[in-house]
């Protein structure tokens, strides 16, 4: 169950934006989207986000990271330039529009690093099984068949967001670290790594004792967002544990758009970008 969707302006860099909550089960979560600098390759991503929580964050809280900032950080985003694809990855990505299995490998090299990540056979078995749920009217399984590697493959589109609108961002290989890090820098929180594309939201990894399919359901609207947002980082908040982040905004502070229903909490002080 969704509250109405409201339309918001794009915060400034370092501020919560309040969307609409969701009700999963009986259990309902104020959801807030953090606004960071833009992700640089290589960059420490634990570090990086600490300024944006630390303080803000309650215990219960759920910290949700997109899969694609995790990557980078990780320098798992090949350029563009660098992937030259073989004939049968041309073909593949061809096809794609037909088979149905989603736009993101509708490029040749985009379809070249999933044949890279998965290999070339399990790739084609992958689009033998597309080919059948298009005629059945089904879809998913192209990337069931796959594998998590492909379906979190990132390629560019019209809408990412620059430098990396010339890159293909690959999943993450250490997410799970990267949990357990930020989860001891913010205690009594939860951290999760999502990823959210064509078959839905989907739990890479999560701190112990999480529900991934509650996070999961929360997150399969993709409260991101695309583009530039530049919002790769969710707080799920139960409802009854205080909407307010705490401490560093009061009501009186917090820039309310009592017509669309939603909120901006501003940060206190500046919030630097600079890599570490």
């Amino acid at each position: 169950m969704d509250d109405r969707e409201t339309t918001q302006a794009v915060p400034t860099t370092g501020s919560w934006t309040e969307k609409p909550a969701r009700t999963v089960g009986r259990r309902r979560f104020h959801r807030f989207v953090v606004k960071t600098h833009t992700i640089s390759l290589h960059e420490t991503i634990c570090e990086s986000l600490i300024p944006y929580l630390q303080g803000k964050v309650h215990p219960g809280d759920i910290v949700v990271l997109s899969e694609k900032i995790v990557a980078i950080g990780e320098g798992r985003a090949v350029p563009l330039g660098s992937v030259h694809p073989r004939p049968v990855a041309r073909f593949l990505a061809h096809q794609v529009g037909q088979l149905g299995f989603g736009l993101g490998l509708g490029r040749a090299e985009t379809m070249e690093m999933a044949i890279r990540e998965a290999g070339l056979w399990r790739i084609l078995l992958a689009a033998s099984v597309g080919a059948v749920d298009r005629i059945g009217g089904r879809s998913g399984d192209f990337y069931r068949v796959a594998g998590r590697r492909v379906a979190a493959i990132d390629g560019p589109g019209p809408t990412t967001i620059a430098p990396y609108d010339g890159y293909i961002v690959l999943a993450p290989a250490q997410a799970g670290a990267l949990v357990h890090q930020l989860g001891r820098r913010l205690r009594g929180v939860r951290v999760v790594v999502v990823d959210v594309n064509d078959v839905g939201s989907e739990v890479l990894a999560a701190s112990e004792g999480t529900d991934r399919r509650q996070v999961s359901r929360l997150m399969d609207d993709n409260p991101m967002g695309q583009g530039s947002q530049s919002t790769p980082v969710v707080i799920l908040r139960p409802a009854g544990k205080g909407v307010r982040p705490p401490l560093w905004a009061t009501e009186d502070e917090a820039m309310v758009d009592q017509s669309a229903g939603s909120a901006v909490w501003p940060g206190v002080g500046p919030i630097s970008t600079a890599l570490p």
